[in-house]
Protein backbone atom coordinates (compact mmCIF):
# COMPACT_ATOMS: atom_id res chain seq x y z
CA UNK A 1 0.00 0.00 0.00
CA UNK A 2 1.28 3.03 -0.96
CA UNK A 3 1.51 6.26 1.65
CA UNK A 4 1.55 9.84 1.03
CA UNK A 5 5.10 11.12 3.03
CA UNK A 6 3.66 15.28 1.54
CA UNK A 7 2.20 17.43 4.09
CA UNK A 8 -1.47 16.89 5.20
CA UNK A 9 -3.70 19.26 3.39
CA UNK A 10 -7.43 19.89 4.71
CA UNK A 11 -9.97 21.44 2.84
CA UNK A 12 -10.90 25.26 2.56
CA UNK A 13 -14.03 25.37 4.96
CA UNK A 14 -16.26 28.46 5.41
CA UNK A 15 -14.84 31.80 5.24
CA UNK A 16 -11.77 30.87 4.01
CA UNK A 17 -13.15 29.85 0.77
CA UNK A 18 -16.20 31.66 0.78
CA UNK A 19 -16.55 35.78 2.05
CA UNK A 20 -20.37 34.79 2.25
CA UNK A 21 -19.68 33.18 5.61
CA UNK A 22 -18.80 36.00 7.22
CA UNK A 23 -22.11 38.04 8.37
CA UNK A 24 -21.53 41.90 7.32
CA UNK A 25 -19.60 41.28 4.29
CA UNK A 26 -21.01 42.45 1.46
CA UNK A 27 -19.38 40.30 -2.05
CA UNK A 28 -19.46 42.01 -5.40
CA UNK A 29 -21.13 39.29 -8.06
CA UNK A 30 -20.90 39.64 -11.32
CA UNK A 31 -24.01 38.62 -13.24
CA UNK A 32 -25.07 36.51 -16.59
CA UNK A 33 -25.57 38.71 -19.66
CA UNK A 34 -29.18 37.12 -20.28
CA UNK A 35 -29.64 38.24 -16.48
CA UNK A 36 -28.54 41.51 -16.97
CA UNK A 37 -30.36 42.32 -19.62
CA UNK A 38 -33.60 41.52 -17.97
CA UNK A 39 -32.59 42.69 -14.64
CA UNK A 40 -31.86 46.15 -17.02
CA UNK A 41 -35.26 46.12 -18.83
CA UNK A 42 -37.54 46.03 -15.40
CA UNK A 43 -35.58 48.44 -13.62
CA UNK A 44 -36.93 51.04 -16.99
CA UNK A 45 -40.60 49.35 -16.20
CA UNK A 46 -40.17 49.85 -12.52
CA UNK A 47 -38.38 53.41 -12.65
CA UNK A 48 -41.30 55.95 -12.59
CA UNK A 49 -42.34 54.75 -9.36
CA UNK A 50 -39.30 54.64 -7.83
CA UNK A 51 -38.95 58.16 -8.70
CA UNK A 52 -41.59 59.58 -7.10
CA UNK A 53 -40.47 58.18 -3.76
CA UNK A 54 -39.03 60.58 -1.09
CA UNK A 55 -35.66 59.01 -0.22
CA UNK A 56 -35.91 58.72 4.27
CA UNK A 57 -35.07 61.61 6.11
CA UNK A 58 -31.73 61.36 7.71
CA UNK A 59 -32.23 60.82 11.59
CA UNK A 60 -31.57 63.48 13.89
CA UNK A 61 -28.37 62.58 15.99
CA UNK A 62 -24.36 62.50 15.60
CA UNK A 63 -22.78 61.38 12.79
CA UNK A 64 -18.95 60.14 12.62
CA UNK A 65 -17.28 60.02 9.29
CA UNK A 66 -13.86 59.40 8.70
CA UNK A 67 -12.34 58.61 5.47
CA UNK A 68 -8.60 58.90 3.55
CA UNK A 69 -8.00 57.56 0.21
CA UNK A 70 -8.45 53.87 1.29
CA UNK A 71 -11.04 53.92 3.38
CA UNK A 72 -14.12 55.19 5.39
CA UNK A 73 -15.84 54.18 8.26
CA UNK A 74 -19.44 56.25 8.67
CA UNK A 75 -21.39 55.50 12.24
CA UNK A 76 -25.08 56.69 12.78
CA UNK A 77 -28.57 56.17 13.67
CA UNK A 78 -28.42 53.22 11.32
CA UNK A 79 -25.30 51.78 12.31
CA UNK A 80 -21.79 51.14 11.67
CA UNK A 81 -20.37 51.09 7.82
CA UNK A 82 -16.86 49.99 7.23
CA UNK A 83 -14.75 50.56 3.85
CA UNK A 84 -11.70 49.44 2.29
CA UNK A 85 -10.64 49.56 -1.08
CA UNK A 86 -13.49 47.51 -2.83
CA UNK A 87 -14.58 45.44 0.62
CA UNK A 88 -17.97 46.96 2.65
CA UNK A 89 -19.28 45.69 5.53
CA UNK A 90 -22.46 47.17 7.64
CA UNK A 91 -23.87 46.20 11.29
CA UNK A 92 -26.27 47.54 12.46
CA UNK A 93 -26.32 48.52 16.24
CA UNK A 94 -27.89 45.37 17.56
CA UNK A 95 -25.51 43.42 15.63
CA UNK A 96 -22.34 44.88 17.62
CA UNK A 97 -20.98 43.80 20.84
CA UNK A 98 -18.33 46.29 20.88
CA UNK A 99 -16.86 49.54 19.62
CA UNK A 100 -13.06 50.55 19.81
CA UNK A 101 -10.85 53.19 18.85
CA UNK A 102 -7.14 53.66 19.41
CA UNK A 103 -4.87 56.64 18.40
CA UNK A 104 -1.46 55.82 16.70
CA UNK A 105 1.18 56.77 19.45
CA UNK A 106 3.69 58.28 16.61
CA UNK A 107 1.73 58.71 13.33
CA UNK A 108 -1.73 60.12 12.69
CA UNK A 109 -3.34 56.61 12.82
CA UNK A 110 -6.81 56.09 13.82
CA UNK A 111 -8.34 52.70 14.35
CA UNK A 112 -11.36 51.41 14.59
CA UNK A 113 -12.43 47.71 15.33
CA UNK A 114 -16.22 46.17 15.66
CA UNK A 115 -16.35 43.21 16.96
CA UNK A 116 -19.95 40.70 17.29
CA UNK A 117 -21.35 38.56 19.57
CA UNK A 118 -19.62 35.54 17.65
CA UNK A 119 -15.99 36.74 18.62
CA UNK A 120 -15.47 38.28 15.39
CA UNK A 121 -13.55 41.44 14.63
CA UNK A 122 -13.07 43.96 12.16
CA UNK A 123 -10.50 46.69 12.36
CA UNK A 124 -9.90 49.80 9.92
CA UNK A 125 -7.24 51.88 9.78
CA UNK A 126 -7.42 55.37 8.80
CA UNK A 127 -4.80 57.98 8.24
CA UNK A 128 -5.69 61.38 9.76
CA UNK A 129 -4.90 64.78 7.38
CA UNK A 130 -2.73 65.66 10.66
CA UNK A 131 -2.71 64.97 14.40
CA UNK A 132 -5.19 67.25 15.47
CA UNK A 133 -7.84 65.41 14.00
CA UNK A 134 -7.12 62.36 15.73
CA UNK A 135 -9.16 63.76 18.56
CA UNK A 136 -11.75 65.43 16.95
CA UNK A 137 -12.23 61.99 14.96
CA UNK A 138 -12.70 60.49 18.92
CA UNK A 139 -14.96 62.55 20.41
CA UNK A 140 -17.16 62.65 17.32
CA UNK A 141 -17.20 58.47 17.65
CA UNK A 142 -17.48 58.61 21.51
CA UNK A 143 -20.65 61.04 20.89
CA UNK A 144 -22.29 58.85 18.50
CA UNK A 145 -21.40 55.63 20.43
CA UNK A 146 -22.96 57.15 23.26
CA UNK A 147 -26.22 58.38 21.53
CA UNK A 148 -26.50 55.12 19.97
CA UNK A 149 -24.91 52.03 21.26
CA UNK A 150 -26.81 50.08 24.40
CA UNK A 151 -24.11 48.14 26.18
CA UNK A 152 -26.08 46.34 28.45
CA UNK A 153 -27.79 44.20 24.80
CA UNK A 154 -25.16 42.22 24.54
Amino acid sequence: MEQSMGPLIKHLEGASADPSFVPGITAATAAPEDVAENVTEDLVEEEAPAEEAAPPAPADGPVFEAADRRGRIVADAEGVRLKYDTEECEFRWDELAAVESAKGRFGKRFTVTVHTPDRRWYPIDIQAPDKGRLSVWESELDAVLDAYFDETAS
